[in-house]
């Protein structure tokens, strides 16, 4: 009697996302895409478990303590809070992350090159806040005022290296900075129009998973107050902020998933260094820019990688 021939169970990926699985529903397709890559197809030959903490910080651990359960063979965390919470718990499992400060000074890898048990890609995002700044008042000569909105929440030391770049650009160009915190739905409200009654007519914000999770208030906000501003990702310009500059968030989620789908392939993560993007985009949104009065400058025109109409 021949045997029944047991087919391997499909390796599960734990994929764990500061943000929400809507507003975040491109990316996670561009992560499906990199897993494809890798000959992955989620459902067929590789599940996935996803656990969203919608912008709420305080969730990851109780998500990470849920996938903990799991027998996972790789995971992967999104955003900054994400991966140092999945570095808390003390995973055994390899991670694969994305994140935004420097993975070896803030503790999450041993070096670049050999990272060690977990590996990814430094969106290298934090020291863009003064070029942003320069880009919005190139845009916005006449913004002399400028508010800069910030999310204690994501950590200080993030916080304060964003505001540093930022500082140092507008103390260069001669511009006043109005710096205002939001941590939730209430204050992102509260804090614009604090920044409005402060005289501020230009916005900075700084990246955070938590700012992305409310990509739709924050720019029907600055719509309704007319106030211009600068993101770090092309997805605010696309559904109606004015400008960003950055490097691809939707490519990032694709090298994570080709990472996650070398793992499962048997790569040591030890063995892949951590990437870092080499291109980044400058995007602006023609309509938007006429909405505020606003006409694109020869040099934004000429510079922009992508114009939105």
């Amino acid at each position: 009697m021949a045997r029944t021939q047991q087919l391997p169970a499909q390796p599960l990926i734990g994929f764990l996302s500061t943000r929400s699985p809507e507003e975040a529903a491109i990316h996670t397709s561009a992560f499906r895409r990199g897993l494809e890559e890798m000959g992955y197809i989620e459902g067929r030959s590789v599940a996935v478990e996803y656990r969203w903490a919608k912008g709420d910080y305080s969730q990851l651990p109780p998500l990470v303590a849920d996938l903990r359960s799991r027998p996972l063979s790789v995971i992967v965390a999104t955003g900054d809070p994400a991966a140092h919470a999945v570095r808390a718990a003390g995973f055994a499992t390899p991670v694969v992350f994305i994140v935004g400060q420097d993975p070896v000074r803030t503790g999450l890898v041993a070096s670049m090159n050999r990272p060690g048990r977990a590996t990814g890609v430094n969106f290298f995002t934090a020291d863009l806040g003064g070029k942003r700044l320069e880009l919005l008042c190139t845009f916005v000569p006449s913004a002399h005022v400028i508010g800069l909105l910030n999310n204690p929440s994501f950590g200080m030391e993030a916080v304060d290296q964003f505001r540093q770049s930022v500082t140092a650009a507008a103390q260069s160009l001669g511009r006043e900075l109005v710096l205002q915190s939001a941590s939730t739905d209430a204050e992102i409200d509260s804090g614009f129009a604090a920044l409005i009654k402060a005289g501020v007519t230009a916005l900075v914000m700084q990246n955070d998973p938590f700012f992305d999770s409310r990509r739709s208030r924050i720019i029907a906000v600055s719509s309704r107050y007319r106030l211009p501003g600068i993101f770090h990702i092309r997805e605010f310009p696309a559904d109606g902020g004015l400008m960003s500059y950055g490097a691809s968030l939707a490519d990032t989620y694709r090298q994570v998933g080709v990472y996650a789908g070398k793992i499962l392939r048997g790569a040591k993560s030890d063995d892949l260094p951590v990437l870092r993007p080499t291109k980044f985009e400058l995007v602006v949104n023609i309509q938007t820019a006429k909405a505020l009065g606003l006409t694109v400058p020869q040099s934004i025109l000429i510079a922009a990688d992508e114009l939105i109409e």
